[in-house]
Protein backbone atom coordinates (compact mmCIF):
# COMPACT_ATOMS: atom_id res chain seq x y z
CA UNK A 1 0.00 0.00 0.00
CA UNK A 2 2.68 2.29 -0.48
CA UNK A 3 3.07 5.14 -2.48
CA UNK A 4 5.03 4.82 -5.60
CA UNK A 5 7.49 7.84 -6.75
CA UNK A 6 5.42 11.01 -7.39
CA UNK A 7 5.65 11.74 -10.81
CA UNK A 8 5.99 15.17 -12.71
CA UNK A 9 8.86 16.64 -10.55
CA UNK A 10 12.42 17.09 -12.98
CA UNK A 11 14.60 14.14 -12.73
CA UNK A 12 12.00 11.87 -11.17
CA UNK A 13 10.52 9.28 -13.44
CA UNK A 14 7.39 8.84 -13.98
CA UNK A 15 4.73 6.75 -12.16
CA UNK A 16 4.46 3.20 -12.89
CA UNK A 17 0.83 2.63 -14.36
CA UNK A 18 0.83 -1.19 -13.50
CA UNK A 19 1.71 -0.82 -10.41
CA UNK A 20 -0.72 1.50 -9.50
CA UNK A 21 -3.70 -0.73 -11.49
CA UNK A 22 -2.75 -3.51 -9.80
CA UNK A 23 -3.12 -1.80 -6.29
CA UNK A 24 -6.54 -0.43 -7.31
CA UNK A 25 -7.47 -3.95 -8.60
CA UNK A 26 -6.05 -5.91 -5.10
CA UNK A 27 -8.18 -2.92 -3.61
CA UNK A 28 -11.33 -4.88 -4.73
CA UNK A 29 -10.53 -8.30 -3.21
CA UNK A 30 -9.48 -6.45 0.25
CA UNK A 31 -13.00 -4.88 0.25
CA UNK A 32 -15.07 -8.19 -0.73
CA UNK A 33 -13.12 -9.78 2.20
CA UNK A 34 -13.04 -7.39 4.63
CA UNK A 35 -17.05 -6.69 4.20
CA UNK A 36 -17.92 -10.16 4.84
CA UNK A 37 -15.76 -10.21 8.30
CA UNK A 38 -17.09 -6.65 9.15
CA UNK A 39 -20.51 -7.45 8.43
CA UNK A 40 -20.76 -10.64 10.71
CA UNK A 41 -19.25 -13.33 12.67
CA UNK A 42 -20.35 -15.87 10.09
CA UNK A 43 -18.35 -14.59 7.15
CA UNK A 44 -16.33 -17.02 5.26
CA UNK A 45 -18.42 -19.86 6.68
CA UNK A 46 -17.76 -19.85 10.42
CA UNK A 47 -18.93 -22.47 12.71
CA UNK A 48 -22.14 -21.98 14.14
CA UNK A 49 -23.62 -20.44 10.95
CA UNK A 50 -27.21 -20.61 10.86
CA UNK A 51 -29.34 -21.24 7.47
CA UNK A 52 -28.66 -19.30 4.51
CA UNK A 53 -30.19 -19.44 1.35
CA UNK A 54 -28.30 -21.09 -1.58
CA UNK A 55 -27.19 -17.33 -2.87
CA UNK A 56 -25.47 -16.66 0.15
CA UNK A 57 -23.31 -19.69 0.28
CA UNK A 58 -22.74 -19.69 -3.28
CA UNK A 59 -21.22 -16.11 -2.85
CA UNK A 60 -19.63 -17.32 0.38
CA UNK A 61 -17.79 -19.79 -1.69
CA UNK A 62 -16.91 -17.88 -4.43
CA UNK A 63 -15.15 -15.50 -1.89
CA UNK A 64 -13.44 -18.35 -0.04
CA UNK A 65 -11.96 -20.05 -3.34
CA UNK A 66 -11.09 -17.28 -5.59
CA UNK A 67 -10.67 -14.11 -2.92
CA UNK A 68 -9.33 -15.02 0.47
CA UNK A 69 -5.82 -14.84 1.09
CA UNK A 70 -5.16 -13.51 -2.28
CA UNK A 71 -5.34 -10.22 -2.47
CA UNK A 72 -3.66 -9.08 0.59
CA UNK A 73 -0.94 -11.32 -1.00
CA UNK A 74 -0.59 -9.04 -3.74
CA UNK A 75 -0.66 -5.83 -1.88
CA UNK A 76 1.99 -7.45 -0.10
CA UNK A 77 4.50 -8.05 -3.31
CA UNK A 78 3.70 -4.65 -4.07
CA UNK A 79 4.67 -3.17 -0.96
CA UNK A 80 7.54 -5.24 -1.34
CA UNK A 81 7.87 -3.94 -4.93
CA UNK A 82 7.10 0.25 -4.04
CA UNK A 83 10.05 -0.63 -1.10
CA UNK A 84 12.17 -0.80 -3.98
CA UNK A 85 11.22 2.51 -5.20
CA UNK A 86 11.39 4.19 -1.37
CA UNK A 87 15.26 3.17 -1.85
CA UNK A 88 15.83 5.06 -5.28
CA UNK A 89 13.97 7.85 -4.49
CA UNK A 90 16.13 8.35 -1.34
CA UNK A 91 19.26 8.05 -3.64
CA UNK A 92 17.94 10.88 -5.90
CA UNK A 93 17.16 12.96 -3.27
CA UNK A 94 20.80 12.24 -1.93
CA UNK A 95 19.12 11.17 1.61
CA UNK A 96 19.67 8.79 3.49
CA UNK A 97 16.88 5.54 3.42
CA UNK A 98 16.94 4.12 6.68
CA UNK A 99 16.12 7.42 8.41
CA UNK A 100 12.75 7.68 5.94
CA UNK A 101 12.11 4.00 5.92
CA UNK A 102 11.63 3.83 10.06
CA UNK A 103 9.72 6.88 10.03
CA UNK A 104 7.40 5.70 7.22
CA UNK A 105 7.14 2.04 9.57
CA UNK A 106 6.27 3.72 12.29
CA UNK A 107 3.84 6.05 10.54
CA UNK A 108 2.05 2.82 9.25
CA UNK A 109 2.29 1.55 12.68
CA UNK A 110 0.15 4.14 14.61
CA UNK A 111 -2.32 4.18 11.65
CA UNK A 112 -2.68 0.25 11.89
CA UNK A 113 -3.37 0.61 15.78
CA UNK A 114 -5.81 3.37 15.46
CA UNK A 115 -7.49 1.12 12.01
CA UNK A 116 -7.44 -2.17 14.31
CA UNK A 117 -9.08 -0.26 17.85
CA UNK A 118 -11.21 1.87 16.04
CA UNK A 119 -12.53 0.77 12.97
CA UNK A 120 -11.27 -3.19 11.92
CA UNK A 121 -9.88 -5.44 13.56
CA UNK A 122 -8.42 -7.04 10.47
CA UNK A 123 -6.10 -4.68 9.68
CA UNK A 124 -3.07 -4.82 8.00
CA UNK A 125 -1.14 -2.28 8.10
CA UNK A 126 0.57 -3.28 11.72
CA UNK A 127 1.82 -6.35 9.87
CA UNK A 128 3.62 -3.93 7.34
CA UNK A 129 5.37 -2.05 9.35
CA UNK A 130 6.37 -4.74 11.76
CA UNK A 131 7.58 -6.96 8.80
CA UNK A 132 8.86 -3.90 6.76
CA UNK A 133 11.78 -3.47 9.31
CA UNK A 134 13.35 -6.92 8.17
CA UNK A 135 13.17 -5.43 4.60
CA UNK A 136 14.93 -2.41 5.81
CA UNK A 137 17.55 -4.40 7.26
CA UNK A 138 18.04 -6.42 4.38
CA UNK A 139 17.54 -3.50 1.81
CA UNK A 140 21.18 -4.27 0.79
CA UNK A 141 20.40 -7.44 -0.72
CA UNK A 142 20.53 -8.99 -4.70
CA UNK A 143 17.53 -9.93 -6.50
CA UNK A 144 18.42 -13.68 -6.49
CA UNK A 145 18.93 -13.11 -2.90
CA UNK A 146 15.64 -12.31 -2.00
CA UNK A 147 14.52 -14.40 -4.06
CA UNK A 148 16.12 -17.03 -2.55
CA UNK A 149 14.76 -15.78 1.06
CA UNK A 150 11.63 -16.34 -0.14
CA UNK A 151 11.25 -19.83 -1.13
CA UNK A 152 12.91 -20.41 2.08
CA UNK A 153 10.32 -18.28 4.22
CA UNK A 154 7.42 -20.09 2.33
CA UNK A 155 8.47 -23.26 3.17
CA UNK A 156 9.32 -22.93 6.20
CA UNK A 157 5.51 -21.44 7.10
CA UNK A 158 3.94 -23.80 5.06
CA UNK A 159 5.10 -27.14 6.01
CA UNK A 160 4.40 -26.70 10.00
CA UNK A 161 1.11 -25.06 8.84
CA UNK A 162 -0.19 -28.38 7.24
CA UNK A 163 0.78 -30.47 9.22
CA UNK A 164 -1.24 -28.28 11.99
CA UNK A 165 -4.60 -28.78 9.58
CA UNK A 166 -4.18 -32.78 9.15
CA UNK A 167 -3.41 -32.48 13.24
CA UNK A 168 -6.71 -31.03 13.02
CA UNK A 169 -8.32 -33.14 10.73
CA UNK A 170 -7.82 -35.85 13.10
CA UNK A 171 -9.28 -34.53 15.95
CA UNK A 172 -12.25 -36.25 17.50
CA UNK A 173 -16.02 -35.60 17.13
CA UNK A 174 -16.38 -34.49 20.60
CA UNK A 175 -13.45 -31.96 20.34
CA UNK A 176 -14.86 -30.59 17.60
CA UNK A 177 -18.33 -29.50 18.84
CA UNK A 178 -16.82 -28.62 22.37
CA UNK A 179 -15.07 -25.95 19.99
CA UNK A 180 -18.19 -24.96 17.86
CA UNK A 181 -19.88 -24.51 21.05
CA UNK A 182 -16.79 -22.01 22.00
CA UNK A 183 -17.35 -20.03 18.78
CA UNK A 184 -20.96 -19.81 18.97
CA UNK A 185 -20.28 -18.22 22.42
CA UNK A 186 -17.67 -16.14 21.28
CA UNK A 187 -20.17 -14.70 18.07
CA UNK A 188 -22.70 -14.16 20.40
CA UNK A 189 -20.74 -11.76 22.40
CA UNK A 190 -19.21 -10.20 19.02
CA UNK A 191 -23.47 -9.67 17.84
CA UNK A 192 -23.66 -7.29 21.26
CA UNK A 193 -20.84 -5.63 21.27
CA UNK A 194 -20.91 -4.22 17.47
CA UNK A 195 -25.05 -3.40 17.98
CA UNK A 196 -24.57 -2.04 21.44
CA UNK A 197 -22.94 1.74 21.48
CA UNK A 198 -20.00 3.12 19.87
CA UNK A 199 -17.87 2.13 23.52
CA UNK A 200 -18.96 -1.73 23.28
CA UNK A 201 -17.43 -1.62 19.55
CA UNK A 202 -13.69 -0.34 20.38
CA UNK A 203 -13.98 -2.89 23.20
CA UNK A 204 -14.78 -5.54 21.08
CA UNK A 205 -12.05 -4.39 18.76
CA UNK A 206 -9.62 -4.33 21.68
CA UNK A 207 -10.85 -8.01 22.99
CA UNK A 208 -9.94 -9.22 19.80
CA UNK A 209 -6.83 -8.29 19.75
CA UNK A 210 -4.62 -11.09 20.81
CA UNK A 211 -6.17 -13.38 18.82
CA UNK A 212 -5.18 -10.93 15.75
CA UNK A 213 -1.47 -10.85 16.85
CA UNK A 214 -1.60 -14.23 16.85
CA UNK A 215 -2.80 -14.71 13.49
CA UNK A 216 -0.48 -11.97 12.54
CA UNK A 217 2.52 -14.06 13.60
CA UNK A 218 1.18 -17.02 11.48
CA UNK A 219 0.28 -15.27 8.77
CA UNK A 220 3.39 -12.82 8.62
CA UNK A 221 5.60 -15.78 7.06
CA UNK A 222 3.67 -15.53 3.88
CA UNK A 223 3.69 -11.66 3.94
CA UNK A 224 7.25 -11.62 4.17
CA UNK A 225 7.60 -13.77 1.43
CA UNK A 226 5.02 -11.92 -0.94
CA UNK A 227 7.15 -8.81 0.57
CA UNK A 228 10.57 -10.37 -0.75
CA UNK A 229 9.03 -11.76 -3.74
CA UNK A 230 8.32 -8.17 -4.89
CA UNK A 231 11.95 -6.51 -3.93
CA UNK A 232 13.13 -9.21 -6.47
CA UNK A 233 10.77 -7.85 -8.85
CA UNK A 234 11.34 -4.10 -7.84
CA UNK A 235 15.29 -4.61 -8.21
CA UNK A 236 15.01 -5.87 -11.56
CA UNK A 237 12.70 -3.17 -12.63
CA UNK A 238 10.06 -6.03 -14.37
CA UNK A 239 7.01 -3.97 -13.97
CA UNK A 240 8.42 -1.00 -15.17
CA UNK A 241 8.85 -2.29 -18.98
CA UNK A 242 6.55 -4.89 -19.19
CA UNK A 243 5.73 -4.03 -22.45
CA UNK A 244 9.59 -5.66 -23.47
CA UNK A 245 10.98 -8.83 -24.53
CA UNK A 246 9.45 -12.15 -25.67
CA UNK A 247 11.00 -14.21 -23.25
CA UNK A 248 9.25 -11.94 -20.61
CA UNK A 249 5.97 -12.32 -21.76
CA UNK A 250 6.21 -16.38 -22.05
CA UNK A 251 7.47 -16.74 -18.40
CA UNK A 252 4.44 -14.29 -17.35
CA UNK A 253 2.37 -16.86 -19.29
CA UNK A 254 3.76 -19.74 -18.05
CA UNK A 255 3.59 -18.36 -14.20
CA UNK A 256 -0.61 -17.93 -15.35
CA UNK A 257 -0.74 -21.53 -16.16
CA UNK A 258 1.37 -22.96 -13.22
CA UNK A 259 -0.54 -20.76 -10.73
CA UNK A 260 -4.01 -21.46 -11.66
CA UNK A 261 -2.97 -24.95 -11.76
CA UNK A 262 -2.04 -24.66 -7.89
CA UNK A 263 -4.17 -21.87 -6.63
CA UNK A 264 -7.34 -23.19 -8.36
CA UNK A 265 -7.69 -26.79 -6.96
CA UNK A 266 -6.31 -25.62 -3.26
CA UNK A 267 -8.91 -22.88 -3.49
CA UNK A 268 -11.92 -25.12 -4.52
CA UNK A 269 -11.14 -27.48 -1.41
CA UNK A 270 -11.09 -24.36 0.87
CA UNK A 271 -14.38 -23.56 -0.28
CA UNK A 272 -15.90 -27.28 0.48
CA UNK A 273 -14.16 -27.01 3.15
CA UNK A 274 -14.88 -24.03 5.33
CA UNK A 275 -18.23 -23.79 3.69
CA UNK A 276 -19.40 -27.02 5.83
CA UNK A 277 -19.84 -29.09 2.54
CA UNK A 278 -17.13 -31.91 4.21
CA UNK A 279 -17.97 -31.45 7.24
CA UNK A 280 -16.57 -29.08 10.59
CA UNK A 281 -13.50 -31.47 10.65
CA UNK A 282 -12.23 -30.31 7.58
CA UNK A 283 -12.54 -26.60 8.25
CA UNK A 284 -9.10 -26.10 9.55
CA UNK A 285 -7.47 -28.04 6.94
CA UNK A 286 -9.43 -26.50 4.39
CA UNK A 287 -8.23 -22.74 5.79
CA UNK A 288 -4.73 -24.27 5.46
CA UNK A 289 -4.81 -25.60 2.59
CA UNK A 290 -6.36 -22.13 0.59
CA UNK A 291 -3.58 -20.42 3.03
CA UNK A 292 -0.77 -22.39 1.47
CA UNK A 293 -1.87 -22.45 -2.00
CA UNK A 294 -3.39 -19.03 -2.55
CA UNK A 295 0.46 -17.93 -3.77
CA UNK A 296 -0.16 -19.52 -6.79
CA UNK A 297 -3.79 -17.58 -7.76
CA UNK A 298 -2.17 -14.60 -6.53
CA UNK A 299 0.78 -14.97 -8.88
CA UNK A 300 -1.35 -16.05 -12.04
CA UNK A 301 -3.56 -12.82 -10.93
CA UNK A 302 -0.36 -10.84 -11.22
CA UNK A 303 0.61 -11.64 -14.27
CA UNK A 304 -2.81 -12.09 -16.04
CA UNK A 305 -3.79 -8.63 -15.36
CA UNK A 306 -0.20 -7.60 -16.46
CA UNK A 307 -0.47 -8.96 -20.07
CA UNK A 308 -4.90 -8.38 -20.14
CA UNK A 309 -3.65 -4.65 -19.87
CA UNK A 310 -1.18 -4.74 -22.68
CA UNK A 311 -4.41 -5.09 -24.98
CA UNK A 312 -6.85 -2.25 -26.01
CA UNK A 313 -9.68 -2.82 -23.16
CA UNK A 314 -7.07 -3.45 -20.47
CA UNK A 315 -5.30 -0.40 -20.88
CA UNK A 316 -8.54 1.43 -20.54
CA UNK A 317 -9.27 -0.83 -17.32
CA UNK A 318 -5.98 -0.05 -16.21
CA UNK A 319 -6.53 3.53 -16.49
CA UNK A 320 -9.61 3.05 -14.45
CA UNK A 321 -7.96 1.31 -11.83
CA UNK A 322 -4.79 3.21 -11.57
CA UNK A 323 -6.30 6.26 -9.41
CA UNK A 324 -7.64 3.94 -6.65
CA UNK A 325 -4.63 2.71 -6.73
CA UNK A 326 -2.22 5.74 -6.51
CA UNK A 327 -4.56 6.75 -3.52
CA UNK A 328 -5.09 3.15 -1.80
CA UNK A 329 -4.19 3.68 1.66
CA UNK A 330 -6.78 6.30 1.92
CA UNK A 331 -9.25 3.83 0.14
CA UNK A 332 -8.51 1.14 1.92
CA UNK A 333 -9.18 3.07 5.75
CA UNK A 334 -12.29 4.73 3.73
CA UNK A 335 -13.65 1.55 3.62
CA UNK A 336 -13.35 0.58 6.56
CA UNK A 337 -14.59 3.91 7.80
CA UNK A 338 -18.07 2.98 5.61
CA UNK A 339 -18.43 -0.24 6.60
CA UNK A 340 -17.85 0.59 10.58
CA UNK A 341 -20.89 3.60 9.62
CA UNK A 342 -23.49 0.70 7.70
CA UNK A 343 -22.74 -2.53 10.42
CA UNK A 344 -21.32 -1.61 13.78
CA UNK A 345 -23.35 0.69 16.58
CA UNK A 346 -21.23 3.49 15.12
CA UNK A 347 -24.46 3.77 12.85
CA UNK A 348 -26.37 1.37 11.18
CA UNK A 349 -25.55 -1.31 13.46
CA UNK A 350 -26.40 -4.13 10.57
CA UNK A 351 -23.79 -6.54 12.05
CA UNK A 352 -25.38 -10.39 11.53
CA UNK A 353 -28.38 -8.62 9.92
CA UNK A 354 -27.17 -8.89 5.95
CA UNK A 355 -26.87 -12.34 3.93
CA UNK A 356 -23.57 -12.58 2.16
CA UNK A 357 -25.06 -11.64 -1.76
CA UNK A 358 -26.82 -8.29 -0.21
CA UNK A 359 -22.85 -7.46 1.67
CA UNK A 360 -20.86 -8.06 -1.63
CA UNK A 361 -23.25 -6.15 -3.72
CA UNK A 362 -23.07 -3.52 -1.35
CA UNK A 363 -19.32 -3.92 -1.41
CA UNK A 364 -19.26 -3.73 -4.87
CA UNK A 365 -21.49 -0.23 -5.18
CA UNK A 366 -18.82 1.11 -2.81
CA UNK A 367 -15.96 -0.06 -4.74
CA UNK A 368 -17.15 1.49 -7.98
CA UNK A 369 -17.88 4.93 -5.75
CA UNK A 370 -14.43 4.91 -4.77
CA UNK A 371 -13.18 4.21 -8.35
CA UNK A 372 -15.02 7.80 -9.48
CA UNK A 373 -13.75 9.68 -6.47
CA UNK A 374 -10.28 8.20 -6.95
CA UNK A 375 -9.95 9.47 -10.86
CA UNK A 376 -12.06 13.03 -9.54
CA UNK A 377 -8.98 13.21 -6.89
CA UNK A 378 -5.81 12.45 -8.67
CA UNK A 379 -6.96 14.67 -11.36
CA UNK A 380 -6.33 17.34 -9.04
CA UNK A 381 -4.08 16.46 -6.87
CA UNK A 382 -0.58 14.25 -6.93
CA UNK A 383 -1.12 12.13 -3.48
CA UNK A 384 -4.69 11.24 -1.75
CA UNK A 385 -5.01 12.42 1.60
CA UNK A 386 -3.56 10.04 3.84
CA UNK A 387 -0.79 9.30 1.24
CA UNK A 388 -0.04 13.19 1.84
CA UNK A 389 0.15 12.44 5.66
CA UNK A 390 2.12 9.61 5.70
CA UNK A 391 4.69 11.20 3.34
CA UNK A 392 4.84 14.29 5.92
CA UNK A 393 5.64 11.96 8.41
CA UNK A 394 8.13 9.83 6.51
CA UNK A 395 10.00 13.25 4.81
CA UNK A 396 9.74 14.67 8.32
CA UNK A 397 8.44 17.88 6.80
CA UNK A 398 5.48 19.09 5.25
CA UNK A 399 5.38 18.19 1.71
CA UNK A 400 4.24 20.14 -1.03
CA UNK A 401 0.34 19.29 -2.26
CA UNK A 402 0.78 21.00 -5.64
CA UNK A 403 -2.12 19.63 -8.70
CA UNK A 404 -1.87 16.82 -10.87
CA UNK A 405 0.03 17.06 -13.72
CA UNK A 406 -2.99 16.13 -15.52
CA UNK A 407 -4.78 18.71 -14.30
CA UNK A 408 -2.39 21.21 -15.04
CA UNK A 409 -2.12 20.40 -18.84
Amino acid sequence: MAVAVAHGRGDRPPRIPEVDALRGFALLGILLVNALVMAGPYGQGSAGVPAESTLDRTVEGFVQAFVVGKFYLMFSFLFGYSFTLQLASADRDGASAVPRLLRRSLGLFVLGVLHAVLLYIGDILMTYALLGLILIAARNCSAQGALRAARVVYGCVSVPLLLLGLVALLVSAAESAEVDAELAADHAGLVAGYRDDAASVIRANIGQLPDVLLGMAVMGGFVLAAFLVGVHCGKRRLLADTAGRTERTDRMRRICVLGVAVGLPGGLFSALAVGGVLGPRWSALGEVVGTVTAPGLTAAYVCGMLLFMRTARGARVAVLLAPAGRMALTNYLSQSLVMALVFTAYGLALYDRLGSAAVVLGALVLYATQIVLSARLMARYRYGPVEWLLRAVTLARLPHRPRSSAAAR
